[in-house]
């Protein structure tokens, strides 16, 4: 644990020098090679059954600058919920203790920081791209049972891989995004009887390019 408090204090600390390093490089950048993806999304976690059920309750933010025709890179935050019912069931809290509710699980992440993508054509109107997110991601796993709850919070580093579309019908700036990503994050809680060691998911964007 501590090894990984310190892995995670290193990013937190890097992720805060790189988007200090991008915030000056934005303000003397070229601003008609800045762009802002505004992305629905849906997803469907996989490394746990706390709260698997396929969501689209959630959304991804990116401004980014492009350095050269294939390379762009700049900041992104999202946001994401999952819910599941759970049907009423007896759970042994302890030896001594037992537990019989029906429960409504709730799963809440905000991961940010850096991301970078490759366009795989330099085409106008249609470029497919692959990319990478990396930075630090919060999670707050609630479960909900007999007219009150429980919850814990905590943080963790977040990498998420993507491939993707841009679509730009008229060949300038603003278009279309779609894509594809797997996402992973080292984060660790625990609500009632449910442990909770990273998280993983898979999804897909779907918004626009200004």
């Amino acid at each position: 644990m501590k090894t990984m408090d310190k892995l995670l204090k290193k990013a937190l600390f890097l992720c805060v020098v790189l988007l200090g390093l991008s915030a000056r490089s934005f303000a003397q950048c070229d601003m008609s090679k800045m762009s802002l993806k505004v992305d629905w999304q849906m997803n469907a976690p996989l490394s746990t059954d706390f709260a698997d059920k396929l969501s689209g309750w959630g959304m991804n933010y990116e401004l980014t600058y492009s350095f050269t025709p294939r390379w762009e890179a700049g900041l992104f935050a999202s946001f994401h919920t999952n819910h599941k019912y759970i049907g009423r069931q007896t759970l042994a809290l302890s030896p001594t203790e037992s537990l019989t509710t029906d429960q409504q699980r709730s799963a809440f992440q905000v991961p940010f920081g850096l991301t970078a993508a490759f366009n795989l054509s330099t085409n106008r109107y249609c470029k497919p791209y692959i990319g990478v997110k990396v930075g630090a991601m919060f999670a707050r796993n609630t479960t909900y049972y007999a007219a009150t709850g429980l919850y814990d919070d905590g943080w963790g580093f977040y990498v998420s891989p993507e491939i993707g579309l841009k679509i730009y019908p008229t060949g300038k700036q603003w278009g279309f995004h779609i894509a594809g990503y797997y996402s992973y994050a080292t984060n660790q809680t625990q609500t009632l009887t449910v442990p909770i060691d990273g998280q993983s998911n898979v999804g897909f964007r779907l918004g626009v390019i200004f």
